[in-house]
């Protein structure tokens, strides 16, 4: 019994500090996506039609329509699901109609820790921080 009222007091704790917690694109994605993605969309001709450069990342990929996957944006702020980039990354991008390789391509896959972040900032807005 004694448990359950210490995890009663601790639990809101817990939970507001890990709900504090955001994911800045500019700080904690940012460098990903330029070590990571830009390697290969840098212009914006390049498949999947877009830049991933400091410069162009974000206007890129927040409610974009993903090329090769009908009905599907880039970042549907607000919703990891329905984002391709998440697909993509997941490697579950052909299982929604979608095509190509898992991101990044001939890559080794972005840790599972990397993921979350891209889906916390999603499921946060996608905000332009």
């Amino acid at each position: 019994m004694r448990w359950l009222a210490v995890s009663l007091l601790i639990a809101p704790m817990i939970s507001g500090a890990v709900e504090g917690e955001s994911v800045s694109f500019e700080a904690d994605l940012l460098p990903v996506l330029k070590a990571r993605c830009a390697v290969c969309h840098m212009t914006g001709k390049e498949p999947g039609g877009m830049a991933l450069t400091p410069d162009n990342a974000w206007p890129d990929l927040v409610s974009q329509d993903a090329l090769g996957a009908a009905g599907w944006q880039r970042v549907a702020p607000g919703d990891p699901d329905a984002s391709y980039l998440m697909h993509k990354l997941w490697g579950s991008h052909r299982s929604v109609g979608g095509s190509g390789s898992r991101m990044p391509m001939h890559q080794p896959a972005l840790p599972k820790s990397v993921q979350e972040q891209f889906a916390s900032w999603i499921l946060a807005g996608a905000p332009d921080n």
